[in-house]
């Protein structure tokens, strides 16, 4: 595409280059009329530079457009070259006090929870690091983008509004100083000309509407005949639709497809399609066609390239505008007065009028231009924000309107600026007395819930998919109405007071339209058909709930503000009531003697309604006048008179009942949504507005009405007045053996109806009601939450009210009655109830729910007269009645108890009377003698009192007998001091027993909890204890087995040494003799036992094996053709596969389930696994054969092997000739003494074994190296044999790094495992051809022992030395075994062993970095370091003089110790794992001369030069031949670099302390692919360090065929498949393996609290737990990852369905 344009674009270039900005800025300072001269420049350039082909041209254009069209504007405003203009005026301009950085999305935003005015204001980082914010309890959390900081703002802060850098810019003067004086006259009206000019340009081409022609001012001749199909984003389509719709549209592969949604969706256009109108026109029909069937089609235009051109430099402009005006105030002034001036058109018609109006009808990326442009100009300016304010106010309701019929997000929308002026207190205010704001907001909240019933009320049944989508939208006006009311007034004018009455009205006419609304019917016989819609309603009164207690707030500030309100708000309940009432007939109820009228309406019958905000409204206002004493000062002023308590509590009371009836069952018919509503009523979220206001609401009643009226009309909506009046109502009612159902119901609504009593006589703890404050009632609160459990600070933060600000107020309270105790290394920490806060407690709180309450204060005083009356008493004697005569009446525990309670609180109350008494008032509390009366004639029944005595020793009441003892002593106590005549002596004695009585009353309470408690673990016992002897009965055999298996296992692993005092040798001729123990094991699938042997049925165990890249330092290496790739070397930088087993099962057939990649879960304990390991013999104690004493030393071996080898390569000739000549003229060849190659050894093992060695020597095959199974293939042993030392190798680095010694530490895990795993690789051989895995024991020689026949093999430093010792010692029996000489196996194997180490040993001194130490004079110089100087000079001999100068002996000799540990150790695993031999007690422990009881185990000298000194003969030659390999002399040249040693063990990267600096980092990071956007998900990978941009379509790349997220393809490259990343965003780690598997795991970030914060929702500051870190890096050091991830999925099913590949 480019070559086309070529020659185009220079021809085009060269005469737009020619144009000169100067000379065009000084034609427009001659000109007369300046608007013409500047459009027709543009008309003429603007098309030429943008817009000139399919694919746009960013940097082209914004060169071009620089150079011909800015550049003459920045000319014309400075008068002189910008380049010096600028800088001028800069140096002139005061730095701003204001920071106003706008935030990027995603980028960390903190607000202090101390200062902050409310919680929108916030300060950048750079500001927050700098402010005394710091300091305190700040939040912190991440930007959706748009916002800007509010440093230097001194409304926002309540103290320090200023960071360290913004300090310097406050001015001494206070008044503001007109910004344009620093500007010439001459500049002044340059700039107005140009900046009126542009910034009108601009809006009009952006509001521009026809699709093919321009304003004819900047129409131009002959204009070309290009169109662009634009696309424009919507937020219906998904990516999907788009990406396949235009595939079908636009002929564009996938992967433009992709690029084209990307851009639409972060731009809000793209084109995609650019030549004439016909053939832009079919790709729109086809894109229109494609979209439209479901939902209204993708917006597409068919538009001329030049308005394009001119759109795109408009955009480019509003830019340019927001950069110049940021040299100087003065040039923003002027841009802000050309902005808000009144156009032509007279109101509205200003030029940001115009763009607001427009804002739903222009594309996203227009939109966030110009918001940013007027954050940086309008908002700036303190002078213009407030006119800006008022514009925005004024328009108010159309910008919402638009923003209802606009389909994106409220970020790009211009009624996001909202929360700029609404915040503000000033302006805030200013909008309401000027503008009405309050007033304009709630009118146009109800303007847009249109759909009301007959009654005027909300009506959410059946909203369709649209509604929903406008309710959802609609809620954001409440934000702003929660924004203008947030700061609260503290003078108040009469304007003031007069528009808040005004909004007041107008929220009160909301409220009016939510009373009653969503009203339900009990259903009756079948089921409710459809769950009625339930959750829009509960919507809004959560959403309102902070702006009701924001309202009251308000009101309380003022007192005539509040009696007004108190007014306006009975005079709207006034008017709900009197529609509701007609059609029910009055009725009078009587009982004791009392008699009241009230309406006949039963809530079981009748429909009733959970939403009553103007009742409860009242309510608070109610408490409000009673806390502020307004009643008692004005009481003139309030319409009292007209207050009819019966009203009042008629709503409250019906809803609390219906509560009553849900809880006893009685509305189970109406399915779940009545369910949610009632626990939402109760919910932290709503109750403050809901469930504590009908309480406050009913106390109100009580304190207004004759107690015994409220109890008869509370008896009548419980629908329980007939039981109390009909004396032998109850005995009637279960001796007509009703149905049980009735009885329980009545018995659950009595409870309900009495713990109801109790919270309206005992709940004083509410401001207003009782004489407490606000942090009284929080502390109460925490009390009773931490009463139930232990508590997280966050769980602790749901479960209490969050006021307007997300504030608790728990913070403050919380040390007072609760510890912290800090968590471990999982789980958080919890904070617990001091023991002295106990006996606060009060087991009927009305905040618990009942589930809590099953788990688990006491001077206004109308309300404990309401336990005198008359109709209160005879409920409680009916009830001791009953329980008295207890067969004959259905009745419960807890409502005695319940009753017991009340009788308590009374006593309580009346001693407190007495005891606060003066000599000569008259005690009016006669609770005592009220209970000690007996009843009226006609029944006779007992006193209360008698009955209680009765009861004291009732059998059946073992568990309150406490309780009633207690009120019997109480009783006595009072009785005592009515008695005595004077009443101050005996008030100290009293007061003692007094604290005795509550203390005892306290203990029964918890003794009959304990009681209960007591009895239902005794009978939960007795079941488990059945249904164990069940199980064990019937599982019988099961039992036994496990115990023999324990027992057997306990044989295998006895490792101590038969013979305590020779030592133990782990290799060669003196090798440890030891008696193999017999193993037996049991199959966990069929039970059975089998002992391990060479000719039995094969018993494997489940494994795992996977690709690994922990141990390697260079991770970008790939195997290019997995194919043809040999991996007999290893590279010295591992990258291999690890396993993991687990237990023992026999297999009779292949593993059932063989998933794609053939893994499956270990049946017992769920393991991932893919494979198993046979469990074997020592394989060298069965080809063992005799040992010779005269065994040869390392040169004769070296030598004999030599000519072994020789002569099995004459052999292969000889076969390949004679295969191809055939010829019989061949001499016989001269073996060896003793070595037959003919002979073919017989395989030892049953065919069952030799099948399981073969399937797992083809999964290692497999997995390593990615290709398909083949048994035969040669690669297969190589595999199997660098598994085996790989693993080793990362279960000594983990032993080392956590500093545990190297044997008795192992789990069992992982004991079996490297014992199976190094048995199965010695015995491999024997499944595999002879004659390759000889081969390969012939190339592997050949790198140490050099041979001509094997050329370009890889020098000494590029390989592991471990592997290669691993790999010759399980090759060599192939060799061995053909060779009757007498040689013993374990003289090759030391001798193996010895020739590695000193390889070893000389590629650690080639590499080992020289660094000089001061002290080297001084240390002392024994054998060993000048063995090793030796050695190095023979080294500096034979590979030149390339090799750095001589250190000294001393130093290196501490470099070979410390480089050949690790190999030592690794040794000593592997000999010790393959010939059995028990290691010695000293390698158990960590101590002292490691090194030399290692070397004698693996029998080596511990001067480990000796090995050079004794072998010279044949050392110095393969010295030589070493140092002389190119690649070493490469090397040494300083021509390439090699691994050097020892090798430091891999960590995962460093996480600094502060997560906020993270996320700063994440905000930077923008995606690599789609040129400077900032990524969605950025997610750092926590192994290398990389950022990725995660989880978007842009940064998808393909892997083996399939499309994959940035970070699967990521763990591909960087550890092979298997990848830990840390979500910024989301403070998630993600870990992931292959394609299909992930989990999230806790991050290692943790706030102060011991919690974390997964999706940042608290905002608390986070910091780093080093051991949560160490965790994570353990799993990954121990390959766990693929394990955990298994584990997480059984677990959690969900996981299972998210698309991981994608991420």
């Amino acid at each position: 595409m480019a070559s086309e344009l070529e020659p185009e674009v220079q021809a085009i270039d060269r005469s737009l280059l020619e144009c000169s900005a100067e000379e065009t800025a000084g034609k427009w300072l001659q000109a007369t009329d300046l608007t013409r001269e500047v459009y027709q420049h543009l008309a003429h350039y603007v098309p030429k530079i943008y817009c000139r082909g399919p694919n746009p041209a960013p940097q082209r254009e914004d060169m071009l457009a620089q150079h011909v069209l800015l550049g003459p504007m920045e000319w014309y405003l400075c008068g002189e070259d910008p380049a010096f203009g600028f800088p001028k005026l800069e140096q002139a301009n005061k730095p701003s006090h204001l920071c106003g950085r706008v935030f990027k999305v995603g980028e960390p935003t903190y607000s202090c929870r101390d200062c902050a005015v409310d919680p929108t204001c916030v300060l950048c980082m750079e500001c927050f690091l700098g402010s005394i914010h710091r300091e305190h309890r700040y939040r912190m959390t991440t930007s959706g983008g748009g916002g800007f900081c509010d440093c230097g703002d001194t409304e926002a802060w309540k103290e320090g509004p200023y960071c360290t850098k913004h300090e310097l810019n406050i001015s001494e003067t206070e008044e503001e100083e007109d910004p344009l004086i620093h500007l010439t006259e001459d500049m002044i009206a340059r700039t107005y000309n140009i900046f009126a000019i542009m910034f009108r340009y601009a809006v009009d081409i952006l509001t521009w509407e026809k699709e093919n022609e321009l304003p004819p001012d900047l129409e131009v001749v002959g204009k070309s005949d290009t169109y662009y199909c634009m696309l424009f984003n919507d937020e219906v389509h998904t990516y999907e639709q788009v990406i396949y719709t235009l595939q079908k549209a636009v002929n564009c592969t996938q992967k433009e497809a992709i690029g084209f949604a990307t851009t639409v969706d972060r731009d809000g256009r793209r084109s995609v399609r650019y030549g004439d109108f016909q053939y832009c026109e079919q790709a729109k029909s086809v894109i229109v066609r494609n979209t439209s069937r479901q939902t209204k089609p993708l917006k597409v235009q068919v538009m001329h390239s030049s308005i394009v051109a001119h759109q795109s430099f408009g955009l480019k402009l509003l830019t340019w505008l927001g950069s110049i005006i940021g040299y100087s105030d003065g040039l923003r002034r002027i841009l802000c007065q050309v902005g808000l001036q009144e156009g032509p058109d007279g109101e509205n018609s200003s030029l940001v009028d115009k763009l607001m109006l427009c804002d739903s009808k222009l594309w996203k990326g227009a939109r966030s231009v110009y918001h940013q442009l007027f954050m940086s100009s309008l908002l700036m300016d303190l002078k213009y924000k407030k006119l800006f304010a008022i514009h925005f106010a004024k328009n108010y309701q159309q910008l919402q309107r638009d923003f209802m019929e606009d389909d994106h997000e409220r970020a790009v929308s211009v009624t996001a600026l909202s929360v700029q002026f609404f915040t503000a207190p000033t302006l805030a205010r200013m909008l309401i007395t000027e503008e009405n704001l309050m007033t304009t907001i709630i009118k146009t909240f109800m303007d847009h819930l249109k759909h009301r019933d007959v009654q005027g009320r909300f009506q959410f049944e059946r909203y369709t998919a649209l509604q929903a989508f406008k309710f959802r939208r609609v809620q954001s006006l409440i934000l702003d109405l929660k924004y203008v009311l947030i700061s609260k007034p503290t003078d108040w004018s009469d304007e003031l007071r007069h528009k808040f009455l005004e909004g007041f009205d107008a929220f009160l006419e909301l409220l009016k339209c939510m009373q009653g609304m969503d009203p339900i019917t009990r259903q009756v016989g079948q089921h409710i058909e459809m769950e009625p819609e339930w959750e829009a309603a509960f919507t809004l009164q959560m959403k309102l709930t902070h702006v009701i207690s924001m309202m009251q707030d308000w009101c309380a500030l003022d007192e005539k503000v509040l009696i007004e309100a108190y007014k306006k708000c009975l005079a709207v309940l006034m008017q709900c009531h009197s529609g509701f009432t007609d059609g029910e007939q009055p009725i009078t109820l009587t009982l004791c003697g009392h008699a009241v009228d009230t309406i006949r309406y039963c809530v079981s019958q009748e429909k009733v309604s959970i939403h009553l905000p103007v009742s409860r409204l009242l309510a608070g206002l109610h408490v409000l006048l009673s806390k502020s004493e307004v009643a008692y000062k004005f009481p003139e002023l309030l319409p009292l008179s007209e207050l009819s308590p019966p009203m009042l509590i008629e709503h409250p009371l019906r809803c609390l009942v219906l509560c009553a009836q849900v809880h006893a069952g009685m509305w189970r018919r109406n399915g779940f949504s009545l369910v949610n509503q009632i626990y939402y009523y109760h919910n932290v979220k709503c109750r403050r507005e809901m469930f504590d206001k009908d309480i406050v609401m009913l106390q109100t009643g009580v304190s207004m009405m004759d107690p015994n009226h409220f109890l008869m009309i509370m008896l009548s909506r419980f629908e329980l007045y007939q039981i109390f009046s009909t004396p032998d109502y109850g005995k009637r009612f279960s001796s007509e053996n009703t149905n049980k159902d009735v009885v329980q119901q009545n018995n659950t609504l009595i409870e309900e109806m009495l713990y109801l009593i109790i919270m309206l006589v005992g709940e004083r703890f509410s401001p207003g009601v009782g004489h407490v404050n606000a942090t009284d009632e929080i502390k109460r609160e925490i009390i009773h939450q931490l009463s139930i459990r232990p508590m997280a600070h966050s769980e602790l933060v749901k479960a209490l009210p969050e006021d307007e600000n997300k504030e608790t107020g728990m913070e403050s309270v919380i040390e007072a009655v609760a510890c912290f105790k800090k968590p471990g290394l999982t789980g958080r920490g919890l904070y617990e109830l001091k023991p002295e806060c106990t006996k606060d407690f009060n087991l009927y709180f009305y905040h618990f729910s009942r589930a809590e309450q099953s788990k688990v204060i006491r001077g206004k005083n109308i309300l404990r007269y309401f336990l005198l009356s008359d109709v209160m008493l005879c409920i409680m004697g009916t009830i001791l009645q009953w329980a008295v005569e207890h067969n004959g009446y259905a009745w419960s525990e807890s409502m005695l108890q319940r009753v017991l309670h009340l009788i308590g609180m009374a006593l309580q109350e009346e001693k407190q009377h007495l005891e606060n008494v003066s000599e000569e008032s008259v005690v009016t509390f006669t609770f005592t003698q009220k209970i000690s009366k007996p009843g009226e004639s006609p029944s006779n029944s007992p006193s209360i009192l008698a009955m209680l005595e009765t009861l004291q020793n009732a059998p059946y009441l073992e568990v309150h007998k406490d309780m009633i003892r207690w009120i019997l002593k109480t009783f006595n106590a009072i009785k005592k001091i009515r008695e005595s005549s004077s009443t101050s002596p005996v008030a100290e004695a009293e007061g003692t027993i007094m604290e005795e009585s509550s203390k005892d009353k306290d203990k029964a309470e918890r003794k009959r909890k304990a009681e209960i408690a007591r009895l239902r673990r005794e009978k939960i016992m007795a079941q488990m204890s059945e249904m164990q002897r069940h199980f064990i009965d019937e599982n019988k055999e099961l039992f036994q087995q496990t115990l023999e298996l324990d027992a057997s296992t306990s044989t295998v692993l006895d490792n101590s040494p038969m013979i305590s005092d020779t030592p133990l040798i782990a290799l060669g001729p003196e090798q440890t003799q030891i008696t193999e123990q017999r193993q037996i094991v049991t199959c966990i699938l069929c039970q059975e036992e089998q002992e391990v042997k060479v000719d039995n049925k094969a018993m494997v165990l489940a494994a795992f094996v996977q690709r690994s890249t922990v141990l390697s330092k260079n991770r970008n290496k790939f195997i290019q053709d997995p194919e043809k790739y040999n991996p007999l070397f290893m590279h010295p930088d591992s990258f291999w596969q690890t396993k993991e087993q687990r237990r023992q099962q026999r297999l009779r057939v292949h593993t059932s389930y063989d998933v794609e990649n053939g893994e499956f879960l270990c049946p017992l304990c769920e393991c991932l696994s893919n494979t198993v390991i046979p469990l074997l013999l020592p394989p060298r104690s069965i080809s063992n054969r005799l040992d010779f004493s005269d065994q040869p030393n390392l040169v004769q071996w070296i030598k004999t092997v030599s000519q072994q080898i020789k002569a099995l390569q004459i052999l292969q000739k000889e076969e390949s000739t004679l295969s191809s000549e055939n010829s019989q003229s061949m001499i016989e060849p001269q073996f060896p003494e003793g070595f037959r190659p003919d002979f073919q050894p017989k395989n030892p093992y049953s065919e069952s074994i030799k099948e399981m060695l073969t399937t797992f020597g083809t999964a290692t095959y497999k997995v390593g190296l990615k290709v398909h199974p083949n048994e035969e293939d040669p690669r297969v042993p190589i595999m199997c044999w660098g598994s085996c030392a790989y693993t080793i190798q990362t279960i000594e680095r983990i032993l080392n790094d956590e500093e545990k010694p190297l044997f008795g530490h192992l789990p069992c895990r992982q004991d079996d495992c490297l014992k199976s795993l190094t048995r199965f690789a010695a015995a491999h051989w024997t499944a595999a051809s002879f004659s390759v895995v000889q081969e390969h024991f012939c190339t592997l020689f050949a790198s140490l022992v050099p041979d001509e026949k094997y050329g370009n093999l890889p020098s000494i430093l590029d390989i592991d030395m471990f592997h290669l010792l691993v790999s010759l010692v399980l090759s060599f029996p192939t060799l061995q075994c053909q060779d009757f000489s007498g040689f013993s196996l374990t003289t090759g194997d030391l001798h193996i062993f010895h020739l590695v180490t000193m390889a070893h040993i000389v590629q650690i001194l080639l590499t080992s970095c020289t660094e000089e130490n001061g002290m080297d004079q001084e240390n002392p110089t024994g054998e060993e370091e000048l063995a090793v100087l030796a050695l190095y000079k023979t080294l500096c001999h034979c590979a030149g003089s390339a090799l750095k100068e001589i250190p000294s002996g001393w130093h290196l000799w501490r470099s070979v110790k410390a480089g050949i540990m690790p190999f030592l150790r690794c040794s000593a695993l592997f000999f010790h794992y393959l010939n059995g031999v028990p290691a010695p007690s000293e390698i158990q422990v960590i101590g002292a001369n490691q090194f030399e009881h290692l070397c004698s185990y693996l029998s080596l000298p511990s001067n480990l030069i000796c090995l050079f000194q004794e072998n010279s003969k044949i050392m110095n030659t393969l010295i030589e031949s070493w140092c002389n390999n190119n690649e070493v002399k490469k090397y040494l040249e300083g021509g390439r670099q090699a691994i050097s040693y020892a090798r430091e063990s891999n960590k995962l990267i460093d996480l600094p302390d502060d997560y906020s600096s993270l996320i700063n980092q994440a905000s930077n990071f923008s995606c690599p692919k789609s040129g400077g956007d900032k990524s969605r998900a950025p997610t750092l990978c926590l192994v290398c360090g990389t950022m990725l941009c995660s989880q978007s379509y842009c940064c998808q790349t393909e892997l083996e065929g399939e499309d994959v997220g940035a970070c699967t393809a990521h763990t591909y490259t960087c550890g092979s498949g298997v990848g830990i990343f840390l979500r910024v965003r989301e403070c998630q780690v993600l870990f992931l393996a292959g394609k299909t598997k992930g989990c999230f795991y806790a991050p290692p970030y943790l706030d102060d609290y011991g919690e974390t914060d997964q999706g940042l929702r608290r905002g608390n500051p986070l910091h780093l737990c080093k051991e949560r870190f160490k965790k994570i890096q353990k799993l990954w050091q121990q390959h766990s990852i693929t394990e955990e991830i298994g584990h997480a999925q059984e677990a959690n099913q969900t996981l299972v369905g998210i698309d991981w590949q994608h991420l």
